[in-house]
């Protein structure tokens, strides 16, 4: 029963959403790049672009999807980041600009 247990909390998957890899496992919240479409929270999403999976005893890699696997998440909330700074300057010549956004994120539970 403890080898149950143990292979359930080393099983992980990589998955690729937004241009970024997220190393994910049940239970896990992460947050991801925001999502075309409009979502609720709440809303059931699935990954499909799994890349590798672990579960406990034998890693499955993918060339460079895996085919058949999908990750399922919820949608925990919607937010937006720390504002970041953008500043361009070049000596001499007096020019600066700075220019800010908030980056929109999306938090996501997985299943």
């Amino acid at each position: 029963m403890a080898d149950a247990k143990t292979s359930k909390l080393n099983s992980f998957a990589v998955i690729e959403t937004g241009g970024k890899q997220y190393k994910v496992s049940s239970g896990d919240s992460v947050k991801i790049e925001t999502l075309p479409g409009v979502l609720k929270e709440g809303a059931r999403i699935t990954f499909d672009k799994v890349l590798l999976v672990h579960d406990g005893k034998e890693t499955r890699i993918g060339t460079p999807y895996l085919t058949g696997e999908k990750v399922e998440a919820t949608v925990a909330e919607f937010g937006r980041n720390k504002k970041i700074s953008v500043i361009r300057f070049k000596a001499k010549s007096r020019h600066f600009k700075k220019r800010g956004h908030r980056q929109e994120f999306l938090k996501v539970t997985i299943q």
